[in-house]
């Protein structure tokens, strides 16, 4: 799914119109960078959680060529899915339970 599909799926549900649904996502994701950037964690309860991690500077290698570079330090954006996001995606048939045995005195 693409920015427009989200968009069209959102003014459908919420019978709101196009334009309407593509500013409330346009808001949205600015608050979560804008956030993120001045070094705040974004959760929605059930989704997922936004935040930023550090990563240290460090050498690498160019492939091409084979020498050592110096990789700077770095800010990297990270999403961690909720719970009841990765239960969605995950989601399985539940089992049928196995019937418990009567004992015989309830018979």
């Amino acid at each position: 799914m693409n920015k427009s599909e989200l968009i069209n799926e959102i003014s459908t549900s919420a019978n709101i119109t196009k334009a309407e649904a593509g500013k409330a996502l346009d808001v949205m994701i600015d608050s979560i960078i804008k956030a993120t950037k001045d070094g705040q964690k974004v959760t929605l309860i059930g989704f997922g959680t936004f935040s930023v991690s550090d990563r240290a500077a460090r050498e690498g290698r160019n492939p091409s060529t084979g020498a050592k570079i110096k990789i700077p330090a770095s800010k990297s954006p990270k999403f961690t899915a909720g719970k009841a996001f990765k239960d969605a995606v995950n989601k399985k048939k539940a089992k049928a339970e196995p019937k418990k045995a009567v004992p015989k005195s309830k018979r």
